[in-house]
């Protein structure tokens, strides 16, 4: 998705102003991987996304993935890992995927309450008050693959 979608948008506009600032930690390339590996396990899930250097022409893009990789720079937020673990999550190996809409979004926001141990009921609110919505389950179950 693109910063032209309306739902990418918003979401982006959302992490700036709320998410960004409550986690400023870098994690390096080397450390990526690791780190994938363990919220995939924390997910209940086996055979993680792979980790891989985001290609020098992708200069507009901070780091994307599919169900079966993570495209990274040689360091990125932490919060940018989740919210591509997030993608990969709610991704299947065919290339399906939930794009920004609610069951990524409900993931992401599971994903930043377990990991960077942001506060569920701030999220929500700030979500609320920025038009995004998210599946109130918590998100689609992951798939197994």
């Amino acid at each position: 998705m693109s910063r032209r979608d309306p739902h990418a948008s918003r979401l982006y506009a959302w992490e700036d102003a709320v998410v960004a600032p409550c986690d400023r930690s870098l994690v390096p390339f080397a450390r990526l991987q690791p780190l994938v590996d363990h919220v995939w396990a924390e997910e209940g899930l086996r055979w993680p996304p792979r980790v891989r250097p985001l290609p020098r022409q992708a200069r507009r893009t901070v780091a994307r993935a599919t169900r079966l990789a993570i495209e990274a720079p040689a360091e990125l937020p932490s919060w940018v890992l989740l919210h591509e673990i997030a993608h990969a999550l709610t991704a299947d190996v065919e290339g399906n995927h939930a794009g920004h809409g609610p069951d990524f979004v409900a993931a992401y926001l599971r994903l930043l309450v377990r990991h960077a141990r942001l506060d569920r009921a701030m999220l929500e609110a700030t979500l609320t008050a920025a038009g995004i919505g998210w599946t109130r389950s918590g998100g689609a179950a992951p798939p197994r693959a």
